[in-house]
């Protein structure tokens, strides 16, 4: 089997019923098997078809064959924890349909297998029925030398006790031998001694008669060592192999506990984790995606399903990707000079170790400990539980702009929308391992996962946070904790839009202009981010932009909220024009992927892939270096996928854990739970000045109520009175021409420049922000509050 069929293993990705796709993976899948054989060894593996029940009819699974026994998983990584189903060989019998079916019976149960191609069926045949023959030799050669040869540890142990004693007894006559064997050598010997040294005849014939008495009874013990030797020896033989076949099966009854430990404690370790995320995940999860468990097995093919416990309804899978990754199975051809494969937890995994490139772990905090810092909070006042009729609001205002919509703090969080704009901070270790990284493309595969960590805080923040007020502003200051500051700024009203800029003494710079535009649709909410996002690494220059998606908020009205992300974003870093291009899929009731599902491939200018980037937007992300890619068969839309190989994936970003009762605390994490902390010399605009807002965190909601209807009333009155004042300006230029010109209103902190990489004009930062905190200077700033 040539090393470039080995690597293409186990590419079938489409259902047989796909001509195209069956064929393309033809190949594939039975060189998948055919290299565990040509190998020698007695495990063989490979992907086949299995029918499952009449909804979902034959379902891809990883089959693995070894001593004697057939085993099937949903995937590779399911071997470490999970088997759907084994059956012994040899009490089964295999039998063929067509040129493509096997099926094996033993025991009252069936499983009807397909392979892509008759080559690959066959292959598995010859498999199957060798480890049915040894598997049937083997159990014939336990019974062969007694009918009742069971492990001696369970049903002989009585009789091994006696065969013990009888061989103890047989050593002590062994040893009562040798001692008569010295003792009449030496004899023996002293006679000889004698004879030599004899003068006289006549005292020399009765010295040779003692000689030949002497020699007659080493003569006897001699013999009756040698026979007790025989007997021990027959009597060890008699019993070695049972010995044998006895130690073997406690070793694999050994192996067999120690795996079985090694998976108890994953599994106690995953409980337990799960347990305590319990009260995160269960207020959550009754009208969030679910999986729906089915039954209906195909009952003319004799097999109950033994898969039922997490099966899922699906329809053709409408928006799947348009690729497929395959981990090589060759990783000696691929090793890489310059990046260390060691292993992440659950042997899937790898990290890229190298510190100037990449770290086993982004969200380490032990870097951030090296600087003494601020003490920060760890909690806020629990979220009183208010009810409020949401329909009764709601109702009147299908249709139009959510901005426009007077919401009571019912449905807020306490934090202004600047601030969660601010939050997009909490993975910055992303962009300073990132600032690290000799190669672009490396780089781009960082600069992704911290585009996807931005939405790991929404999935349980379900509640709007504060409109700005225009004017507003927000700072978070980590320059001695973290190296970097942040400033937010609410540059217009209508539409809503703020401008952000963020500047790091560990090598990057990041700004950004988002307006938000969002549509009430009577059972769900859209929100639609508008505007580009740039990221500048001092040391390279590689200048990233990339878009925000949209997020859905669904059951408005009935029902528990709970949010979506989908869409596409295109990251481009215009020094080199390389791209990266993730997919959020988004969530589908019948769709057979995990829910918030991100996708994505990062390619050099010309449009090779080189990583394949994977996992969800609310979890983690991973990438896999790309060491080979090929055209594969037609998807269920017609499309050629590219399937690509790759090495194992390595981890990314994974998303901290939420502080211990968030529940209550409105899903804060641990960064949001500070922001808006009370802090000394901030701006006058600062949103942790706002008192709606901190009556609400104080959990005063009526206060709040009527606080933000007062700062609500106060902003219209200033928007009214430039708008006259606007209006008296251009009277004056249409009554005289010498008219007064009237200036609008421009952000204190910001201004509008067009952007010479991407061409469009935004408001970036000016300048003097931290000079004027430096000196206490507000003197500048509006009276908004």
């Amino acid at each position: 089997m040539s090393e470039q069929g080995k690597g293409s293993a186990s590419v079938c990705a489409a259902a047989p019923s796909t001509t195209a796709a069956a064929a393309a993976a033809a190949t594939a899948g039975a060189t998948a098997a055919a290299a565990a054989a040509a190998a020698g060894s007695d495990t063989y593996k490979g992907w086949l078809f299995k029918w499952t029940n009449y909804l979902k009819g034959y379902q891809r699974r990883w089959f693995v064959l070894s001593n004697g026994l057939l085993s099937y998983y949903r995937t590779q990584a399911e071997m470490a924890h999970t088997c759907r189903g084994t059956i012994n060989l040899a009490t089964a019998h295999i039998d063929t349909e067509d040129a493509c079916n096997i099926v094996l019976s033993s025991s009252g149960r069936t499983y009807h297998l397909k392979a892509s191609t008759e080559v690959e069926r066959q292959r598995w045949i010859t498999a199957l029925e060798l480890a049915k023959a040894k598997a049937i030799r083997m159990m014939n050669d336990q019974s062969d030398d007694s009918g009742d040869e069971e492990p001696a540890s369970q049903s002989d142990r009585s009789e091994i006790q006696g065969t013990l004693k009888i061989l103890v007894s047989k050593l002590d006559d062994l040893s009562t031998c040798n001692d008569l064997i010295a003792k009449h050598g030496a004899a023996l010997q002293r006679s000889l001694s004698e004879l030599e040294g004899l003068k006289v005849p006549v005292e020399g014939g009765e010295k040779i008669k003692a000689v030949n008495e002497r020699a007659t009874l080493f003569r006897i013990t001699s013999n009756a060592m040698i026979n007790a030797c025989r007997d021990f020896l027959d009597l060890a033989e008699t019993h070695s192999r049972r010995w044998q076949r006895a130690l073997q099966y406690e070793r694999e009854q050994r192996i067999h506990l120690e795996e079985t430990i090694e998976q108890l404690a994953k599994q106690h370790n995953s409980l337990e984790r799960a347990w305590r995320a319990a009260p995160t995940l269960s207020s959550t999860t009754p009208s969030a995606p679910t999986n729906k468990k089915e039954g209906g097995e195909r009952p003319l093919k004799g097999e109950a399903s033994d898969e039922d416990e997490d099966t899922e309804y699906f329809d053709a899978m409408e928006d799947s990707p348009a690729f497929i990754t395959v981990t090589a199975t060759d990783n000696t051809q691929h090793r890489r000079s310059q990046t260390s494969l060691s292993g992440a937890s659950g042997g899937n995994s790898y990290d890229w170790n190298q510190d100037d490139h990449m770290s086993p772990s982004y969200n380490d905090v032990s870097g951030k400990e090296l600087q003494p810092r601020r003490q920060r909070r760890t909690r806020v006042p629990d979220k009183p539980n208010y009810s409020l009729n949401l329909w009764s609001i709601m109702k009147n205002c299908i249709g139009k702009e959510l901005s426009k919509i007077p919401m009571p703090v019912n449905f807020n969080e306490p934090l202004s929308m600047l601030q969660r704009l601010t939050e997009d901070l909490e993975y910055h270790e992303l962009l300073d391992k990132a600032a690290r990284c000799d190669s672009s493309l490396e780089q781009m595969c960082l600069v992704a996962a911290f585009s996807v960590s931005s939405y790991s805080t929404t999935v349980h923040r379900t509640a709007k946070p504060f409109n700005p007020l225009l004017g507003e502003t927000y700072e978070l200051d980590r320059l001695e904790e973290f190296g970097y500051r942040s400033l937010c700024e609410q540059v217009s009203h209508h539409p809503p839009s703020a401008a952000h800029h963020v500047i790091s003494q560990r090598g990057w710079t990041l700004w950004q202009e988002i307006t938000i535009a969002s549509k009430f649709r009577g059972k769900y909410l859209s929100i639609m981010p508008l505007g580009a996002i740039h990221l500048q690494f001092h040391a390279s220059g590689n200048h990233y932009v990339w878009r925000k998606v949209t997020s859905t908020v669904h059951n408005i009205i009935v029902g528990k909220l709970w949010i979506d992300q989908s869409g596409d974003i295109e990251i481009v870093n215009h020094r080199t024009k390389e791209t990266c291009q993730l997919k959020f899929s988004p969530y589908s009731y019948f769709s057979r992927e995990v829910p918030r599902k991100v996708t994505g491939v990062v390619a050099d200018s010309v449009g090779q892939a080189h990583y394949i980037l994977s996992g969800t937007w609310d979890e983690k992300i991973e990438s896999a270096k790309i060491v080979q890619s090929s055209r594969g068969g037609s998807g269920s839309e017609g499309k050629q996928k590219t399937i690509y190989q790759t090495l194992s994936p390595k981890l990314l970003w994974k998303k901290y854990s939420l502080p211990e009762n968030a529940e209550n605390m409105y899903y804060f994490s641990a960064l949001a739970l500070t922001l808006n902390e009370s802090e000394d010399g901030v701006g006058l605009t600062d949103s942790r000045l706002r008192p709606d807002q901190r009556l609400m965190e104080e959990g005063r909601w009526d206060e709040a109520n009527s606080e933000k209807q007062r700062l609500e009333e106060k902003q219209r009155a200033v928007r009214r009175r430039r708008e006259a004042e606007a209006s008296d300006a251009l009277d004056e230029e249409c009554d005289n021409d010498s008219g007064r010109e009237y200036e609008c209103y421009q952000p204190l902190w910001f201004q509008q420049r067009r952007d010479s990489v991407t061409g469009e004009t935004n408001f970036v930062y000016k300048g003097g922000y931290w000079e004027a905190k430096e000196r206490q200077d507000w003197t500048m700033c509006p009276d908004i509050f």
